[in-house]
């Protein structure tokens, strides 16, 4: 995720860089002597359309992760609980020890994603998180084979498989995205528009001064946005507000 991290720098650079295009762009037409810059139009409208789908689509890609991502979270609180609520169903004497593992569980699953950015972390509290599933599985089984009872069975054992698959839908969404392709392709449009942008000014690119400044400004920053929003755990754009769901399912088990 160092990449990631050093997305603010990596901004103000391409913002540097469409900025060194659009005055070389420009400086080319006036070198050539062009003052005919329209006929640069089908080509500019062919390229900045296509850019303008790459960045449609990519935005509404991460726009889409991103709630998916939120709505995880909400489901794999609203499993937990149900998990929860179910354990009455196991033995009393029991039930104590149970609810402890679970609410283990919660809490690491909480501090894996609270530490995201650090790998080694995430990895032993991913290996812990495996552990306890495997813990309560083997719990809530060997109760429910005591007990010969169908309820317990019929109603906790599901219970469990979702909260588990859901934890794994989490994993896999961290997991989702485009590929790197596409975030490379969008970056090269850009600089090439910037360059034909540059070199249909032309010899009045004095005045386009403002104009130089606001799109390299307006694409850096959107293009920020939509990685940012493809990472919502480093940057800007958080999601761990959307962890307080989980937190007040877990303060709930007594």
């Amino acid at each position: 995720m160092s990449v990631i991290n050093l997305l603010p720098v990596l901004s103000v650079a391409l913002f540097a860089v469409l900025l060194v295009l659009l005055e070389l762009g420009s400086r080319l037409a006036i070198a050539r002597g062009d003052t005919e810059s329209s006929r640069l139009g089908p080509i500019e409208g062919a390229v900045f359309g296509l850019l303008g789908l790459l960045i449609a689509f990519a935005f509404s890609g991460a726009a889409m992760r991103y709630n998916d991502r939120r709505e995880l979270i909400i489901q794999e609180a609203d499993a937990i609980g149900t998990v929860y609520m179910r354990l009455d169903l196991v033995d009393p004497a029991l039930r104590p020890a149970v609810v402890q593992q679970l609410r283990d569980y919660t809490d690491t699953r909480l501090e894996l994603y609270r530490h995201l950015g650090e790998p080694a972390m995430a990895a032993q509290l991913s290996l812990r998180a495996g552990f306890l599933q495997q813990s309560l599985w083997r719990t809530v089984l060997a109760d429910c084979n005591d007990q010969k009872g169908l309820t317990a069975t019929f109603l906790l054992v599901p219970a469990l498989n979702e909260m588990f698959d859901v934890s794994a839908k989490r994993t896999a969404a961290l997991r989702n995205h485009p590929p790197s392709v596409v975030y490379v392709l969008l970056i090269s449009i850009t600089l090439a528009c910037a360059f034909l942008a540059g070199y249909a000014f032309g010899p009045g690119q004095a005045k386009h001064r403002i104009a130089m400044i606001s799109f390299s400004a307006i694409m850096s920053f959107s293009i920020y946005v939509i990685i940012d929003l493809e990472f919502p755990r480093f940057g800007l754009i958080r999601i761990s507000g959307e962890d307080v769901v989980l937190e007040q399912v877990r303060d709930t088990m007594h």
